[in-house]
C-alpha cells in the first residue's frame, strides 16, 4: 500500500476522473498514459464507476484509485474492480479499517488538526485535503502541515494550472488532485487526444514547478 502512495507522490498529479460511460474508460486510460500520467482517480459519482475502474486496472499500465468513496461496502466494490487506492471526502474510520482489510490504501479527507489526528490514530499518514480551494488554499495546507512533521497532504478541489505551484511548493504536499487535465466534457466525447495534450501540459507544468523547487 505504501508502493502506491509512493508513486502517487512520484507523479506528483491525480487526475479526478469523471466517467458516464464505461465505453470511455480505456480510451481515458490510454491518453493519460499517452500524455505521461499513468494514474487516474475514478469517482464513484456515476454508475460506470466500479466497472470502468475494472477495464483501467486490467490494463496494467496504471494506477487506478477509487474516489468519491464513502462506505465500507464501496470499498468492497472498488477493491473488487481493482482499484489500488480509495479516496475519500472525508474521514471515516469504518472506510479505512475496510481499506486496511482489503489492502488497498486509504487516502481520507482531512482539512483540521482534529482529522488528521484521527487519521493518524488510525495509521494514516497521507491525507486528502478537500476541498483545498475553500478550505483556506494553500496557505491553510502550509499552516496545518507546520504541527504535523510527518503527515502528507494531497490537495483537492479548486486547483488549476494557475494555482498549482502554490501547492507543489509547499513540502508537506504529496501529490496535488484536479480534474482539469481531464475535463468530463471532453471524456464523455472521445474526444482523447485533446485530453493527452491537456495532461501533457498538467505533466509538463508539474515538472516544472517541481525543478523550480530543487533549484
Amino acid at each position: 500500500m505504501s508502493d502506491v502512495l509512493a508513486s502517487l507522490g512520484a507523479h506528483r498529479l491525480v487526475p479526478v476522473v469523471v466517467l458516464d460511460d464505461v465505453a470511455r474508460a480505456d480510451g481515458l486510460a490510454g491518453a493519460l498514459v499517452a500524455g505521461g500520467l499513468p494514474v487516474a482517480e475514478v469517482t464513484f459519482r456515476t454508475a460506470a464507476a466500479a466497472e470502468s475502474i475494472r477495464i483501467m486496472a486490467e490494463r496494467g499500465d496504471l494506477i487506478v484509485g477509487a474516489g468519491t468513496v464513502l462506505t465500507p461496502a464501496q470499498v468492497d466494490e472498488a477493491a473488487d474492480a481493482g482499484a489500488s487506492y480509495v479516496v475519500s471526502p472525508g474521514l471515516s474510520r469504518a472506510v479505512v479499517e475496510r481499506c486496511g482489510e482489503r489492502g488497498v490504501a486509504a487516502l481520507p479527507g482531512a482539512v483540521t488538526a482534529s482529522e488528521v489526528m484521527a487519521a493518524l490514530e488510525l495509521g494514516v499518514s497521507t491525507v486528502k485535503f478537500f476541498p483545498a480551494g475553500t478550505s483556506g488554499g494553500a496557505a491553510a495546507v502550509k499552516a496545518l502541515a507546520a504541527p504535523f512533521g510527518g503527515v502528507s497532504f494531497v490537495p483537492t478541489g479548486g486547483i488549476g494550472p494557475k494555482n498549482l505551484h502554490e501547492y507543489l511548493s509547499i513540502p508537506a504536499v504529496h501529490a496535488v488532485g484536479g480534474s482539469w487535465m481531464v475535463p468530463r466534457d471532453l471524456v464523455a466525447a472521445g474526444a482523447f487526444d485533446e485530453v493527452t495534450a491537456l495532461v501533457a501540459e498538467a505533466v509538463a507544468l508539474a515538472r516544472s514547478d517541481s525543478e523550480g523547487e530543487e533549484a
